[in-house]
């Protein structure tokens, strides 16, 4: 791209240079630098901002097993752009990105009650890699995230449960169903020890030992579930299902 500058319709759009690249992880940086640079090729002017978060800022980033977690501003939702980015959509996939959040300015100031727990992940650790930072000055307010928290352990439960009956006896399929789970069920976590104001963000590891402290309960099947050097089966799924049912009835009770 000579000059930095890329044609776009029929307009000229500029790229714009790239804040705190150095805080992702160095083997994605570059993949991460390019992804960037194609949604500015693509959306332009309407694309108001990308943050990047979650696991791609911290060490132990896994480039054969995690994923790029993004969320992309918009000045307003346009189906035709997100189709041009659906099309990159397998050779992203292929480097190790998904993809991303899509917001605009407005989604965000309506949805601090409603999802305060996404909105409070992003927060926690991101960096916008250029636009505004729409997530840093976010504030929630106790009772929304608690409300929350208390619905995403039931309606984990409720996937486990669901899931299992759609396993039809596929034990290969036990896995990936508590792995999916204990990814809900971190960020669910994280909303426990944010309103026992716990509000730095921690790793997942670091989240189970603290819910533990807390809770003065052993949570195996959530210690296998987030701890990829650990196999996984039916016993951890089993588990992992009890140490849900548990949270939930101690959260109901703060």
């Amino acid at each position: 791209m000579s000059n930095d500058k890329v044609l776009q319709h029929e307009g000229l759009v500029v790229i714009k240079p790239l804040r705190e690249i150095e805080r992702v992880v160095a083997p994605m940086r570059e993949r991460v630098g390019s992804y960037a640079r194609l949604i500015q090729e693509l959306f332009g002017e309407s694309g108001k901002a990308l943050t990047v978060f979650g696991a791609v800022l911290i060490d132990g980033f896994n480039v054969d097993r995690d994923t790029v977690r993004s969320v992309l501003v918009v000045e307003r939702i346009e189906l035709s752009l997100l189709r041009r980015l659906a099309d990159r959509g397998a050779k992203l996939g292929k480097t190790g990105v998904a993809a991303p959040l899509i917001m605009t300015p407005d989604h965000i100031r309506t949805s601090l009650d409603t999802f305060p727990l996404e909105l409070m992940e992003i927060q926690q650790q991101h960096v916008t890699l250029f636009g505004q930072d729409y997530f840093n000055e976010l504030t929630f307010e106790n009772v929304h995230v608690r409300l929350q928290c208390e619905r995403e352990l039931k309606r984990i439960l409720i996937g486990m449960r669901q899931g299992l009956l759609a396993s039809a006896g596929r034990e290969r399929l036990v896995p990936m169903m508590g792995k999916d789970a204990a990814d809900d069920l971190v960020r669910t976590l994280r909303g426990l020890l944010w309103l026992k104001g716990h509000k730095e963000f921690k790793d997942a590891i670091e989240v189970v030992a603290q819910i533990e402290t807390l809770t003065t309960r052993k949570l195996p099947g959530l210690r296998t579930a987030v701890h990829s050097a650990m196999p996984a089966g039916w016993k951890d799924f089993d588990h992992l299902y009890h140490d849900v049912e548990a949270l939930g009835e101690i959260v109901n009770a703060w």
